[in-house]
This record gives C-alpha cells, sequence and structure tokens, in this order.
C-alpha cells in the first residue's frame, strides 16, 4: 500500500483528543543534551502554532500535517551508528507516546527504535518505552483529564488579563480573547498550548509549577473540574515530583563489603526495595576513587535524562567528615555529596542519598540519669492570618526566576546516624538502618505516603532499638538517624509495585 495512504488511513483513526495529546508529547519542552542538532529546538511555529490554528479554527489540518511530517522524516532517517542526533531524541519520544496512546503507526520502524536504543546504549531493562515518556507531561496531562472545557477556557481568560505575559505573542491573538473549548480535543489543544508556552516563556518548568497553579486557582470550582475533582486535588497534583509510570528512577547502590559484617545483606535489601519501588538498578561493590568517578562518567550519558529520578546508597565504614573506600582509601563526604547532585542529566529531578556509615564513635549510652531534664515550654502567638499576610512582601513575576538553580536543590540526604556517632550493625543482616528503611519502605507501597513521611518514621522506629557496641565494654546505646532536604516539592512512593513489561519493549 503506498506509504501516503497509510499515514492517512493512520491518522483518520485517530481520536482528536489523542490526536492533541501525541502532538503535546512530541514536541516535548526539555530535549536532553548535549548531543548533535541539540542548538536546532523546535521553533515557537512549530510548537505553539499548530496548536493555536487548531482551537481557533476548530480544524485540526495543521496537527496532521505536523504528525505527517514527523512520520515522513522518521521514514527517511537513517540511523547513523556513532553519533545522538535530535532526530533519534525525537524517534524515540514519538514511539513511546504512540506506545502509551495506542496509535503505533502499523508501518513505524521497529528496527529503528532498537538501532537508537543501541546508540543510548540501553540495556534491556531501559528498552521499556515508558522510560522514553516524561514524567511531567504525563501529570500535566492528568491536569488536563480534571478539568472540564470550561475550566480551561477560565483559566485562558486568567492568562490573556496579563498583559505584561502576552504582549507581542502573535498566537495568542490567534486564538483570540474568547475560545468555544467544547468541541472535541479543542479542550485538550488550549491547555496544551498554555502549557508550551509558559514554558516557552521560562514561566514553569517541572520543578517550578507555581504560575500554572496560580491560573488554575483562578477557576470557579463548580464548572471547571471533572465529576470526583477539585482545584484543590488539581492543584495538589503538580506539588508533587512527577515520577509517572515505570521506572520509579534509577538507583545506584555502593557496598563497601570488605570488614563489613553482612554488608552483602545490605546489598541485597537495598536491591530488593528498589526493584518493587521501580527503579533500574546498578550495583558497585568495595568502590574505590576511580570506580566513583567511572560512575559519575557514565551517569552524564544522554540516556539517564529520560529517568524521572536518582537514588544513592552509600554504605561503608566512615567518621565525622569521610567514608572508608573498599581500598582503605577515605572519601570526602561533602566532596561526594556535591560532585553527584550537580550531574545534568538528573537536573530539576529528585535526588536521594542514603548515606550509610559511621560518622565518628560518640554514643548515646543509656546511664542513670542522663535521661532525666528539664522540660521546656513554650509561648504561643495568635496572629491572624489576614494580618499576616498584610505585612508580607508582593513578590511579582518581575523578580521571579526559575532558569537559574542551585546545584544541591531538589537534593535529599538521609544519613543513618548524627555528626560524631556511630551507625549501628548486626553482624549477620547489616546495618540496622538499612534494614528498618527497606522494611518501611515496602509496607508504605500503595498507601501514598512521601519519602519523607517515611523517614520521619523510619528517625521514630530506629530510635526505639536498644542496640550494643561488640566490643568488650558491651556498651547500651540508641542511634539517631536525620536528613537534609532541598525539595521543592513532594516526592512519593508509587502506589504500586512496577514489573518490567517486555512486551511492551522495542524489539532487541
Amino acid at each position: 500500500m503506498d506509504e501516503v495512504i497509510q499515514v492517512t488511513q493512520w491518522l483518520s483513526s485517530i481520536t482528536p483528543r489523542k490526536k492533541a495529546k501525541l502532538f503535546f508529547f512530541t514536541t516535548h519542552a526539555d530535549a536532553p543534551s548535549p548531543m548533535v542538532g541539540s542548538n536546532d529546538v523546535d521553533t515557537h511555529e512549530e510548537t505553539q502554532l499548530p496548536l493555536a490554528t487548531t482551537v481557533a479554527l476548530h480544524n485540526f489540518k495543521n496537527i496532521d500535517e505536523f504528525l505527517k511530517k514527523k512520520v515522513n522524516t522518521f521514514s527517511c532517517y537513517n540511523v547513523i551508528e556513532n553519533e545522538i542526533t535530535k532526530t533519534d531524541y525525537e524517534y524515540l519520544r514519538f514511539y513511546s507516546a504512540c506506545k502509551y496512546l495506542d496509535v503505533v503507526p502499523p508501518f513505524l520502524d521497529l528496527e529503528k527504535i532498537s538501532a537508537i536504543q543501541n546508540k543510548f546504549e540501553m540495556t534491556d531493562e531501559e528498552r521499556d518505552y515508558r522510560l522514553l515518556l516524561d514524567s511531567a507531561d504525563l501529570v500535566l496531562e492528568k491536569v488536563c483529564d480534571s478539568l472540564k472545557p470550561a475550566g480551561v477556557s477560565q483559566m485562558w481568560t486568567a492568562l490573556r488579563k496579563d498583559r505584561n505575559l502576552i504582549r507581542g505573542v502573535k498566537t495568542i491573538d490567534i486564538i483570540g480573547f474568547f475560545v468555544d473549548p467544547n468541541p472535541t480535543g479543542i479542550k485538550e489543544c488550549l491547555f496544551f498550548f498554555i502549557v508550551r508556552f509558559l514554558q516557552k516563556a521560562d514561566k514553569i518548568n517541572r520543578v517550578n509549577t507555581n504560575r500554572l497553579e496560580r491560573l488554575i486557582a483562578q477557576c470557579d470550582e463548580s464548572s471547571s473540574c471533572e465529576e470526583g475533582k477539585t482545584i484543590d486535588f488539581i492543584i495538589d497534583s503538580l506539588r508533587f515530583y512527577p515520577t509517572e509510570l515505570y521506572p520509579f528512577g534509577f538507583c545506584l547502590i555502593m557496598c563497601v563489603i570488605e570488614g563489613r559484617d553482612g554488608a552483602m545483606q545490605e546489598i541485597e535489601k537495598t536491591m530488593e526495595i528498589s526493584r518493587h519501588l521501580g527503579m533500574i538498578t546498578h550495583t558497585e561493590k568495595n568502590p574505590t576513587k576511580e570506580t566513583i568517578e567511572l560512575v559519575k562518567k557514565e551517569l552524564m550519558k544522554p540516556k539517564y535524562q529520560f529517568y524521572s529520578s536518582f537514588t544513592c546508597w552509600f554504605m561503608s565504614h566512615g567518621d565525622s567528615n569521610s567514608m572508608v573506600l573498599a581500598d582503605g582509601e577515605t572519601l570526602e563526604r561533602e566532596w561526594f555529596l556535591t560532585s553527584f547532585p550537580d550531574i545534568s542529566t538528573f537536573q530539576l529531578k529528585p535526588k536521594v542519598f542514603f548515606m550509610v556509615s559511621c560518622r565518628g564513635a560518640n554514643k548515646f549510652s543509656l546511664k542513670g540519669d542522663e535521661f532525666e531534664g528539664q522540660s521546656a515550654t513554650c509561648d504561643y502567638y495568635d496572629i491572624g492570618s489576614a494580618l499576616i499576610r498584610n505585612r508580607m512582601l508582593d513578590i511579582t513575576d518581575s523578580v521571579r526566576d526559575i532558569s537559574y538553580v542551585q546545584p544541591m536543590m531538589d537534593t535529599l540526604v538521609a544519613y543513618s546516624t548524627i555528626l560524631d556517632h556511630l551507625s549501628g550493625r548486626a553482624n549477620t543482616h547489616g546495618s540496622i538502618y538499612v534494614d528498618r528503611a527497606c522494611v518501611l519502605m515496602s509496607e508504605n507501597i500503595s498507601r501514598g505516603r512521601s519519602l519523607t513521611e517515611i523517614l520521619e518514621h523510619l528517625s521514630q522506629h530506629l530510635h526505639e532499638i536498644l542496640q550494643e557496641t561488640m566490643d568488650e565494654d558491651r556498651i547500651v546505646y540508641k542511634q539517631a538517624c536525620h536528613y537534609d532536604s532541598f525539595f521543592r516539592k513532594t516526592l512519593k512512593l508509587p502506589y504500586t509495585r512496577h514489573p518490567k513489561e517486555d512486551v511492551h519493549s522495542a524489539p532487541q
């Protein structure tokens, strides 16, 4: 059959709503870099004009033409073995979006997809199409699905009132002030236009969604929300780190085995909980400074930009400032914690570090009257919220910026013990902290708990356990864990255990 006829038949089989979503997923806002052709980003016309004309004319002709052009480009594309190009990235995104929406063209060359995945050095696990979907776009899709056409129309009206933001933007004028979003697929096109416009204007990204939340907050709840949804529910969904679908993220497990009884148990437990959470996992036993540098170099490869989060377990002996490696060398803890979050592939994504080692030799010993002490009381002042708000600064958009991000942002560091203190372990099971952390995370899958809630529960749980030193003094003591957070959103555990789905992978 002629390819033109095939493409036409394929497009005619897709509903308007799915066409709008396919366009949205395909025109992803944050293409990975560095890569060949990465400077040739999607132009204003490519990403916004088709949406604007579709909303204005209630006609999907321009979106159809865009999708035809993509298919033709992929059809003529020759996969170059060594270089990763912009088209490689677009091809994978297009395929994953089609797979997600169940509209894969029957004529799409899946062998090319496999060849592109080879260029990205993807493992069998990483060839699951869900890895290629952008989790932030999936969250935005759910927000759109939660709004009625009237709600998106109200968002548009609120956006149009911000004259400083829309001044001189031709696509805004194409749509006009008053919009009828009721025809099938038009609501989606208008919502996705608003999102892409705010992204291109550097007003929102995968972490900073305040500007979008403010538009939604101006909607009338009774007319704008789908059944069972509320404005608060929709806005709350934007306040979590986007980690939709499989995998939940990439997990790096580094464990020093030499001289640490139960270390293999630690590895087994952390690997098991990581897989239950739907993470793709890599383990480094007895890491050295050289292997750590190699791991950092590996994590800079383009394929890691497809992951939505990063978790690292580092288990070793240590003191107040450093960790002891397998070869006896020491690694400054502060250097480790500041160098990994700065890796560009995980920028604007949650990064969690579990640092499991002693940070000194002190012990919170259970002796005599040490626990006795005076309690302190606090005075509370009843200050009305309206009075407080009246005295607060009015922070305008002109003094807000989301372009520059301090490297430690979106990072959480969980320590197995407090500074200058021991981190306890059992002879056969390894770190007690690791054991309890894995148990609590496993128990809270599907309960909608955030990571910080679980860490707070872990702190309580661990501090109840009586431990004993392994030396001749046999001192009974308690251990206190804590965490430092630079998170800007909440990181929730997935609701279900995510198995790998081979049936959705491209052919090997």
